[in-house]
């Protein structure tokens, strides 16, 4: 049922707009609708009318009736059934079924984060799809550089999520602040570490590549906070293959040999429970570390006491909100808020269970 604000302002725009601003109905709803066929004279007539009324246009009334269809595409790295992107693609498929009144669709494409050229072969998909809009989690800044160009070129609104380059002009971004997120967490750090000296950075890698510029930013942050706040302190880093896993047993066990006084470490990236699950099988309970993002298995390494803390960023927000964001701006005419952090959430076993109880956990990570 229309309530009267609403009946108010249908009776204004068909009957009283057009008789104020010395137009027809017809001039009146080309003006409301951005639509040509206008003149500047008679254009400025109806705006001025409607500033004058403070009329507001029942937008969702208006896209309901339209029936346009609009189709999205998101843009991510390629990820396993229990990643984290998982999250981020489970909140975009909530948002899509809520918004389903206004026909919106998603199609997914995905990138090799490790491999250099594949986010432009992926991004040149997505042009060729001709979406209406595009929620994309940016690769270095020069290939990301590029494929904004051409969105911007085809006039379509894109969002970046998980990571940000706001010079790009992204018409939002949904994320955690990456470099202040990696100097909390290397605060965290330090007063795990307590005495030591010495501490030690995984970092998974492929052909000298990280994943994303995320884990960049972190790092920055992390190496920002230990060169003001402990300069003293001697940092390590050991160098994991992304696509050798079977690999790291090798490497860790090298790394330990040659170091074995080293009692604290973090990795930046989603996948601590390679280094969980390393000190598991060994038996090294006087190991600790920390890491990002709450998948299963990272879960599980916290609940056996081989992971310390955990940073958690909300990706089925994230992944929500984004499609939400589009919805707004394409849709329902809506400001955006163009940049959006993510809480910097530190879990522990003692509070896992009520940030599950408060959040939603999907059966990804059950």
């Amino acid at each position: 049922m229309k309530t009267n604000i609403d009946n108010q302002q249908e009776r204004i725009r068909i009957k009283d707009i057009a008789r104020l601003a010395g137009v027809s109905v017809g001039t009146v709803d080309r003006v409301l609708h951005s639509r040509s066929g206008v003149s500047a004279a008679s254009r400025a007539k109806v705006e001025e009318i409607l500033q004058q009324l403070n009329y507001q246009p029942n937008m969702y009334a208006s896209a309901l009736a339209s029936n346009k269809k609009y189709r999205f595409a998101c843009l991510f790295p390629a990820h396993a059934e229990e990643d984290y992107w998982v999250d981020v693609e489970n909140g975009m498929g909530q948002a899509i079924t809520a918004f389903s009144d206004f026909h919106v669709s998603l199609q997914s494409f995905c990138y090799d984060q490790y491999e250099s050229g594949s986010f432009t072969e992926e991004g040149e998909k997505v042009l060729n799809a001709r979406p209406d809009g595009v929620v994309l989690s940016p690769a270095s800044e020069e290939e990301t550089k590029e494929l904004a160009h051409k969105l911007r070129e085809a006039n379509i609104p894109y969002i970046f999520i998980d990571s940000n380059i706001p010079n790009l002009s992204p018409l939002a971004f949904f994320g955690q602040h990456a470099q202040k997120s990696g100097y909390f967490a290397a605060r965290i750090l330090h007063l795990l570490a307590m005495r030591a000296n010495e501490i030690v950075v995984f970092r998974l890698i492929y052909e000298g590549r990280l994943g994303s510029n995320q884990q960049l930013h972190r790092e920055r942050g992390f190496y920002e906070y230990m060169k003001t706040c402990c300069p003293e302190m001697k940092i390590r880093e050991l160098n994991l293959y992304a696509k050798q896993p079977e690999q790291n047993e090798k490497l860790m066990n090298e790394f330990f040999s040659a170091h074995p006084d080293i009692k604290c470490g973090i990795t930046f990236n989603s996948k601590a429970y390679i280094i969980g699950e390393y000190m598991q099988a060994y038996g090294k309970k006087d190991f600790h570390l920390m890491g990002y993002d709450l998948l299963r298995r990272n879960v599980a390494c916290l609940q056996n006491g081989y992971i310390d803390f955990i940073i958690a960023q909300q990706p089925t927000v994230q992944g929500y909100d984004s499609i939400e964001c589009l919805c707004n701006h394409l849709i329902l005419k809506k400001r955006v808020k163009s940049c959006n952090y993510m809480p910097i959430h530190l879990i522990s076993v003692d509070n896992i269970d009520f940030y599950f109880d408060t959040h939603v956990y999907d059966s990804a990570n059950d």
